[in-house]
């Protein structure tokens, strides 16, 4: 958890729910701040021959003006779109399918069909078999996924490019031919699934509901963005096999869908096998146009929701546009003038201030309708209530409209898109995903040009304009999110009510399965092209004049570099009355320094369009620098006054500790951290720093001082105990240079501090946290382990856990989820540093099957410990594992992560060739034996759930169950 945030279960959902300051696309930009960019690695496409059936549509290269993707399009006689574009930069291919269908398009009375559709493609179809498509997948070295939203539904891999063929092959037998390979149990397994994942991420979640009760008091009723994306148990409950069915025929035709494929790959190899396995796949229903269906308030609507939250939340949608809307983008840079970042009105207004903990702005945009949001958490420690909140909200806008935009405003928002645009480009699967998106709903792929241009002419006057259009006196609604069983006053009382479910109407048309036509065996998986060829980045290792180590790797395929000043010091030096000091030190310096403020500060950064942060963990702390390397220069300068000038600056302190403090209250709430949390104490004690949460807990940071800070800085923050890892198109020389503010940094790291003895491991036991009305429990299982090791015994119960519960369609999840339902995921793995490590199987189930889920874990360790894997699945692990390292160093980040863990380890990059020889040599007697020795030791079980709801299912497994508290204490039954 970031420190001087709030808990990932406010942060992430609320993320989600405000979007950012751009297009539902996530891109956006000035045209006029782009030079010509040719991206390396892109290939042009020449002259080919194309195989009958494919019509060549456009071809757009790199040689264009301004940041470019470059691709060539085409189009099938059955209407399928392909959308190819060649990167030889390294060996792997990624492959998009986007289906023009989301929730939108359900019939009320019948929502969630379009994600559980999702969840359905991925169950085989005629001549794939049941739970065969994440194996083929996982064996071809690849990784697989699926989304879903209102408006679009997409399906993508990312393979070694010797697998290209075999993804088509997947990929068009179910769009042709998944209806007559599914069956009542295969719909039964998945519907139980989506309800787990609505469960868990949603009824189960801390501020699960906020998104799906602000979207039915916005949007009328029959409206296609009133129900959520997930759908509602009710109707999931409801929904039968032919719902299902004729969901598939009337959206899942080629006509409605988008292939775009990019990477290492040959152009007219790859229309042949399109044209192969798609051509044959007949033309669905016509799909129409979708006409945007904006809205209108005719006054605000009070809503409220209790929740079982740490803090009150009040959150605000008001109506917009929709999507490419000629005032989107000017609605765009209000939203970021009003609430994103600490140079925003409301960060000055609430945030600062100390009003609240967290307060931000977002115009999330879809086809049919925008929303402007904007939500706070109010600090306790101010004594505000929402109302309060509410009104200096108002009181904001009142500000802005008499402030005006200021020119740094517009400067901020385009830099920051522009980078975002390039960032974008680093991996194979951005640049896939931006061109389905925009073919997807703009209608061609090439529509970056325009995007820019449409922020290049958004002017002052818009921008006001927008405000006076859609926000200045303008209805809205604002929903109360208050913590069940505290007496807190919701913004204002409700006025607004939620209307009766709606019936579910009939299809509109029967529609009867249209059997493809080929004129080839399609159950014959095709085979593997000739292996690829994977090195490692090549890295070169210099070192400052003070001594400080640097490891760097050239990446010239976009112009960008990413940096990590990674120091050695964070959760294990700090005292046991003091938890959390390592983590508010390293928030401090994400604040004012001593000659300027945070504001200041991030209004630099943002107009260079750069990021840096400060973050703390178990062993290090790290200042992580990710820019364009045009301003890379400028990027470090601020990087090094954060690091060598802090201001520690009282108001700063006490806003930061407040924020920690409420984000460790917030934590408490979410069952899974909790779970996590209670088994790192099981396993380490609480004598060590190290088992409790990076931030600390409540009563230890509310009596950190900033005097502590600045001491712990002092001491650890030195010259010694730092390592400098950097990706960049840079030349070594010039990334030397540009760390030599370094070297006049002095001091050497002080001893590390000593690890307190670990616990007896108590097997005996089921430890658990009660947490009333829980509609999912969390589970864990596991032990101590080995500490890691990149070329030993670590390195190989990796290998081993693969099939066990490593991989999707490894023996336990396969069991526990599609098998029996019990879960939306179940998996077990080891995790390890220098001197400690674990293994720990994890799943959040339904619950009413908390006992049953337990037993199939036990029962599969143990089955697995007795006979360990088979000669299918050792064969299934080599393959697996060895096929994905073409997809290891692909971008800046990847090869970043490869630097760290060299220097962490102190490496040499020869253990990736030590790694491969242990894979390739794998028997299964030597994996037989590591599984006896891996898994028969026993383990120990927390659980964190309703107590009155599982005790009866926990009581047959004759372990003693005590009970703890959120921070693993003994709770007395008695008090």
């Amino acid at each position: 958890m970031a420190p001087h945030r709030l808990g990932p279960a406010i942060l992430l959902m609320l993320l989600a729910l405000t979007g950012c300051a751009a297009t539902d696309g996530g891109q956006g930009g000035i045209a006029s701040a782009f030079a010509p960019f040719a991206q390396k690695g892109a290939a042009e496409a020449g002259p080919i021959t194309l195989p009958d059936g494919v019509e060549w549509v456009e071809t757009v290269t790199d040689t264009q003006k301004g940041i470019v993707i470059p691709y060539s399009k085409y189009r099938l006689d059955n209407g399928l779109t392909i959308i190819l574009h060649e990167d030889h930069s390294d060996p792997l291919v990624h492959v998009d399918v986007t289906y023009h269908v989301g929730s939108a398009r359900e019939r009320p009375g019948r929502s969630g069909f379009a994600h559980f559709f999702e969840h359905m493609m991925f169950q085989g179809s005629v001549n794939v078999a049941d739970e065969e498509h994440f194996k083929i997948v996982s064996e071809a070295g690849g990784t697989l996924n699926g989304t879903t939203n209102a408006d679009r539904t997409n399906y993508y891999q990312t393979v070694p490019a010797n697998q290209l063929e075999k993804m088509l092959w997947l990929e068009s037998d179910r769009m042709g031919y998944l209806l007559p390979a599914v069956t009542r149990q295969k719909f039964e397994v998945q519907r139980a699934t989506v309800k787990n994942e609505r469960a868990q991420r949603y009824d189960n979640a801390p501020y699960g509901l906020v998104g799906e009760r602000v979207g039915e008091a916005f949007y009328p009723a029959d409206h296609p963005y009133h129900w959520p994306v997930i759908g509602y148990t009710e109707d999931l409950n409801e929904a039968t096999l032919a719902d299902l069915q004729h969901f598939f025929l009337r959206w899942y035709g080629p006509n409605n869908a988008v292939l775009t494929i990019g990477g290492d790959l040959d152009p007219e190899q790859t229309l042949a096998w399109v044209k192969k396995y798609f051509g044959g796949i007949p033309r669905g229903p016509k799909v129409q146009t979708v006409a945007p269906e904006p809205i209108a308030l005719d006054q605000d609507r009070y809503i409220t929701l209790d929740d079982d939250v740490a803090l009150p939340l009040i959150y605000i949608a008001m109506p917009t546009v929709h999507a490419r809307h000629p005032d989107e983008p000017a609605l765009d840079v209000l939203a970021s003038i009003l609430g994103d970042g600490r140079t925003s009105l409301f960060y000055k207004n609430l945030v600062r201030d100390g009003l609240a903990v967290q307060a931000e702005t977002g115009h999330p945009c879809r086809e049919l309708a925008c929303q402007f949001t904007l939500y706070a958490l109010p600090n306790p420690a101010a004594g505000v209530s929402l109302a309060d909140l509410e009104q200096r909200i108002r009181a904001s806008f009142d500000e802005f409209e008499e402030r005006g935009v200021l020119p740094d405003d517009l400067a901020r928002v385009k830099a920051q898109i522009r980078s975002r645009l390039i960032f974008g480009l680093e991996s194979v699967s951005g640049k896939v995903s931006q061109l389905a998106f925009f073919e997807t709903f703009a209608g061609t792929p090439n529509y970056i040009a325009q995007e820019l241009a449409r922020y290049e002419a958004v002017t002052e006057e818009d921008v006001m304009a927008a405000y006076r259009r859609y926000l200045k006196d303008q209805s809205a609604v604002i929903l109360s999110v208050l913590p069940e069983g505290q007496d807190i006053a919701p913004a204002s009382a409700a006025n607004w009510q939620r209307p009766a479910p709606p019936q579910a109407s009939a299809p509109t048309a029967s529609l009867d399965y249209r059997a493809p036509v080929d004129d080839f065996d399609r159950r014959k998986a095709p085979p593997a092209s000739q292996s690829v060829s994977v090195i490692p980045p090549m890295i070169w290792r210099d070192s400052l004049d003070n001594g400080i180590p640097v490891i760097g790797a050239i990446n010239d395929e976009v112009p960008t570099t990413a940096l990590t000043l990674r120091l050695n010091v964070g959760q294990l030096d700090e005292p046991l009355t003091k938890l959390g000091l390592a983590a508010l030190t390293a928030s401090m310096l994400n604040e004012s320094t001593e000659g300027s403020s945070n504001e200041a500060l991030s209004n630099r950064l943002d107009k260079l369009g750069s990021q840096i942060s400060v973050s703390s963990g178990n062993r290090y702390s790290s200042l992580t620098v990710r820019s364009l390397t045009e301003n890379l220069d400028e990027t470090l300068d601020i990087a090094w006054e954060r690091l060598f000038t802090p201001g520690f600056d009282e108001a700063d302190f006490e806003r930061v500790k407040s924020q920690t403090i409420e984000g460790i209250r917030a934590a408490k709430k979410d069952p899974s951290s909790v779970a996590d949390q209670v088994f790192s104490l099981t396993l380490y004690g609480q004598d060590n720093a190290f088992s409790w949460s990076d931030a600390g807990l409540e009563e230890t940071v509310a009596s950190l001082t900033l005097d502590d800070v600045r001491a712990f800085y002092a001491e650890f923050y030195r010259a010694g105990a730092a390592s400098v890892a950097v990706v960049s198109d840079l030349p070594r020389g010039e990334v030397m240079a540009l760390l030599s503010p370094l070297e006049d940094w002095q001091g050497d790291r002080p001893p590390p501090t000593p690890m307190a003895a670990f616990p007896r491991l108590e097997t005996g036991k089921i430890y658990l946290v009660d947490k009333p009305g829980a509609t999912q429990s969390e589970i864990r299982i596991g032990r101590r382990a080995m500490p890691f090791d990149a070329t030993g015994r670590y390195y190989r119960a990796g290998l081993v856990n693969y099939p066990l519960g490593g991989a999707f369609n490894s023996r336990i999840n396969l069991n526990l989820r599609e098998d029996k339902g019990y879960t939306y995921g179940a998996r077990t793995g080891f995790s390890g540093e220098r001197e400690f490590g674990r293994f720990v199987a994890r799943a959040g189930v339904r619950t009413d099957v908390t006992g049953p889920s337990i037993r199939e874990f036990l029962d599969e360790i143990h089955l697995y410990a007795d006979q360990g894997p088979t000669a299918e699945e050792v064969s299934f692990t080599r393959q697996a594992i060895g096929q994905s390292t073409a997809r290891d160093y692909e971008t800046p980040r990847q090869k970043l992560g490869f630097l760290s863990l060299l220097q962490t380890y102190d490496l040499k990059p020869s253990f990736v060739e030590a790694q491969k020889r242990i894979l390739d040599t794998l028997t299964e007697a030597e994996a037989d034996q590591l599984a006896t020795d891996l898994f028969s030791e026993e383990v120990t079980i927390v659980v964190v759930g309703d107590r009155e709801a599982i005790a009866d299912q926990l009581s047959v497994f004759e372990r003693e169950i005590v009970l703890l508290d959120e921070n693993g204490r003994r709770v007395d039954e008695g008090s």
